[in-house]
Protein backbone atom coordinates (compact mmCIF):
# COMPACT_ATOMS: atom_id res chain seq x y z
CA UNK A 1 0.00 0.00 0.00
CA UNK A 2 1.53 3.48 -0.95
CA UNK A 3 0.84 6.00 1.84
CA UNK A 4 0.73 9.41 -0.27
CA UNK A 5 -0.89 12.91 1.67
CA UNK A 6 -3.99 11.79 1.25
CA UNK A 7 -4.27 8.19 1.90
CA UNK A 8 -1.99 9.51 5.18
CA UNK A 9 -4.39 11.96 6.50
CA UNK A 10 -7.46 9.71 5.66
CA UNK A 11 -6.37 7.10 7.97
CA UNK A 12 -4.85 9.82 10.47
CA UNK A 13 -8.62 11.54 10.94
CA UNK A 14 -10.05 7.81 10.80
CA UNK A 15 -8.04 6.67 14.36
CA UNK A 16 -8.65 10.38 15.87
CA UNK A 17 -12.58 9.53 15.43
CA UNK A 18 -12.96 6.18 16.11
CA UNK A 19 -11.25 6.87 19.36
CA UNK A 20 -12.34 10.16 20.30
CA UNK A 21 -15.87 8.14 19.48
CA UNK A 22 -15.07 5.56 21.79
CA UNK A 23 -14.14 7.69 24.25
CA UNK A 24 -16.89 9.38 24.41
CA UNK A 25 -19.00 6.48 25.31
CA UNK A 26 -17.88 6.30 28.99
CA UNK A 27 -19.36 8.61 31.45
CA UNK A 28 -17.54 11.82 30.72
CA UNK A 29 -19.81 14.43 28.43
CA UNK A 30 -19.45 14.34 24.99
CA UNK A 31 -17.92 18.21 25.88
CA UNK A 32 -15.39 16.80 27.92
CA UNK A 33 -14.23 14.22 25.39
CA UNK A 34 -13.82 17.48 22.56
CA UNK A 35 -11.76 19.35 25.35
CA UNK A 36 -9.60 17.00 26.76
CA UNK A 37 -9.91 13.46 24.76
CA UNK A 38 -9.39 15.23 20.88
CA UNK A 39 -6.54 17.90 21.74
CA UNK A 40 -4.54 15.05 23.61
CA UNK A 41 -5.00 12.86 20.64
CA UNK A 42 -4.34 15.30 17.74
CA UNK A 43 -0.97 16.29 19.31
CA UNK A 44 0.56 12.95 20.02
CA UNK A 45 -1.15 11.46 17.02
CA UNK A 46 0.87 14.43 15.13
CA UNK A 47 4.13 13.60 17.04
CA UNK A 48 3.84 9.47 16.46
CA UNK A 49 3.10 10.45 12.90
CA UNK A 50 6.57 12.59 12.43
CA UNK A 51 8.41 9.92 14.35
CA UNK A 52 7.22 7.41 11.90
CA UNK A 53 8.00 9.76 8.84
CA UNK A 54 11.74 10.19 10.03
CA UNK A 55 12.70 6.60 11.04
CA UNK A 56 10.78 5.49 7.60
CA UNK A 57 13.29 7.80 5.71
CA UNK A 58 16.08 6.78 8.01
CA UNK A 59 15.52 3.12 7.08
CA UNK A 60 15.06 4.21 3.34
CA UNK A 61 18.90 5.89 3.07
CA UNK A 62 20.35 3.44 5.48
CA UNK A 63 18.96 0.19 3.73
Amino acid sequence: MQFDTLTTASVFIALIALGVGGASMSPMTLETTLMMVLPSALIFGAVVLVLGVKHGQYRARNA
